[in-house]
C-alpha cells in the first residue's frame, strides 16, 4: 500500500505537470466515478495537495478531486493522453495533448469529486501531519501520555498522527528503541522525544527515497529505495545487535521488531 512518503511523491510529480491546466474531458474505464465524469470537465486544476494518504486535486468552482490509492492505485501525468496504458481506469484529458491517468489493478482505491469545504472538514478529523508545525514534541508527548494503546497501534491511529503506515512506523520504533507492544504511557519524556524525532526523520528520509524511486519509469512500490532495518525481515539478523528479528500480529497487521534493541 502506498504510504505517506509515496503519496507525497505522487503529489509532487503530479503538481509539477498539471497545476493550471483545464480538464477538457474524462474517460472512465472499469471504475465507479459518476461524480468525476459529471463535474470535472471544463474545470481548471488550481492546486494538488496531500493530507495523510489522501490526494486532493483542487478544482475551480469550489470542488476537489479526492483520490485514495489504497493498495495498488497510482495517479500520474502523461504528455500525450492518447498513449495512456491499457490498465487505465480513468483518463483526464487536459488542454493540449496532456492527460492524467488513474490506475488501480485491484480496484480498491477511491476517486470522487466533493465540495471543497466538505472534504476539508473530513480531513480536519485526522491528526497532525508528521512534518507539520502542529506535530511538536510537546503535542506528541501530551497525546502519548494520555493513551494506553501499544506504541505501534497508537502511531497507526490516523487520529493521532496523520499518514503513518505499517512500514515506517516499524522503522521509527526500531530507530527509537521502543518495543511496539509497550504502551507509550510507560515511556519517560526523553524516550518520547526521541521517538518523535525519529518519526520526523524517518518520514523526511522516506519522502526523499520515494521521490527518487518515482523519478524513474514505470510503477514503484513503497520503501523501494528506503533501507529497511526490520520491516519484512522476520528471522533475519538485526544489523545492530545481530539478534533475530521477530514478527507478531497487532491490529490485524504484521509488526516487525528486534526484541534486543527495542525495549
Amino acid at each position: 500500500m502506498p504510504e505517506l512518503p509515496e503519496v507525497e511523491a505522487v503529489c509532487r510529480k503530479l503538481r509539477g505537470h498539471v497545476v493550471g491546466a483545464e480538464i477538457r474531458a474524462v474517460v472512465v474505464r472499469r471504475c465507479a466515478a459518476e461524480s468525476v465524469t459529471r463535474l470535472a470537465p471544463k474545470r481548471r486544476i488550481t492546486a494538488v495537495d496531500r493530507r495523510a494518504k489522501h490526494i486532493l486535486v483542487r478544482l475551480s468552482g469550489g470542488l476537489t478531486l479526492h483520490v485514495h490509492l489504497r493498495m495498488t492505485g497510482n495517479l500520474f501525468a502523461i504528455p500525450d493522453v492518447r498513449l495512456h496504458s491499457a490498465d487505465a481506469r480513468v483518463v483526464f484529458e487536459l488542454a493540449g495533448k496532456a492527460g492524467i491517468v488513474y490506475t488501480d489493478p485491484r480496484a480498491l482505491g477511491r476517486l470522487e469529486i466533493i465540495e471543497t469545504p466538505k472534504i476539508d472538514a473530513a480531513m480536519a478529523e485526522l491528526g497532525p501531519e508528521p512534518l507539520g508545525g502542529q506535530f511538536t514534541a510537546d503535542t506528541f508527548a501530551e497525546m502519548a501520555q494520555a493513551s494506553r494503546q501499544p506504541a505501534k497501534l497508537f502511531l497507526m491511529d490516523q487520529r493521532r498522527v496523520a499518514g503513518l503506515g505499517n512500514i515506517y512506523v516499524a522503522e521509527a520504533l526500531f530507530r527509537a528503541g521502543v518495543d511496539p507492544r509497550k504502551p507509550l504511557t510507560r515511556l519517560k519524556r526523553p524516550r518520547l522525544d526521541r521517538l518523535h524525532g525519529e518519526i520526523v526523520s524517518i518520514v523526511e528520509d522516506a519522502i526523499q527515497s520515494a521521490c527518487r524511486a518515482y523519478a524513474g519509469p514505470g510503477e514503484f512500490s513503497e520503501a523501494e529505495e528506503f533501507p529497511l532495518a526490520v520491516y519484512g525481515r522476520e528471522g533475519e539478523p538485526c544489523g545492530t545487535c545481530q539478534g533475530v528479528i521477530r514478527r507478531i500480529a497487532q491490529g490485524g497487521r504484521s509488526t516487525y521488531f528486534c526484541p534486543r534493541c527495542q525495549t
